[in-house]
Formats: structure tokens, C-alpha cells, sequence
């Protein structure tokens, strides 16, 4: 399965990431533009695999290039308090 498949396990494995890169020492401001990055291959190239990711795509698409940055930083704040909340 991948990890694509399932909304949960996406952001089980993009928290698991984020806490990887900042053991690391990454700055968030590193991270904000890998998430913008990936969002933004994500978009162009892999077909959604749920209706979540169906919707975050079409946001997306429809979002300026700032908006995008405000989506994909959104995500890591969104996986950093699942984390915290856990």
C-alpha cells in the first residue's frame, strides 16, 4: 500500500519526515519550501488517491503561487499538532 492510499497514513508518514528533518537540524523555513515543493509535485504529477488529496489538489490548482506556500505550511502545522496532540 502506498502511502498515498490512505489521508492518516500520508500525514503519519509526512509527521515521521518532518521530525527526521528537524533531528537533523532543518530550519522551518527549510521545511516550509520542501512542503511547498513537494505540494507542488504532488499537484502536477500523482493522481489523488482519496478524496482528501482530491480535494488539497484542486486548492491547490486554484490557489496563487503565496496561497500554495499558506497550503503546504498549513500541512506541516496540521501534522506538527497531530503529533502534539498524541
Amino acid at each position: 500500500m502506498s502511502v498515498l492510499d490512505n489521508f492518516g497514513t500520508w500525514k503519519d508518514f509526512l509527521a515521521n519526515r518532518l521530525e527526521q528533518a528537524q533531528s537533523q537540524g532543518m530550519s522551518q523555513q527549510t521545511m516550509n519550501e520542501v512542503a511547498y515543493e513537494v505540494g507542488d509535485y504532488l499537484a502536477k504529477s500523482v493522481d489523488a488517491k482519496n478524496s482528501e488529496e482530491a480535494v488539497l489538489r484542486e486548492l491547490w490548482n486554484a490557489a496563487s503561487q503565496e496561497e500554495q506556500h499558506a497550503i503546504a505550511n498549513s500541512m506541516i502545522k496540521l501534522v506538527q499538532n497531530q503529533g502534539n496532540n498524541q
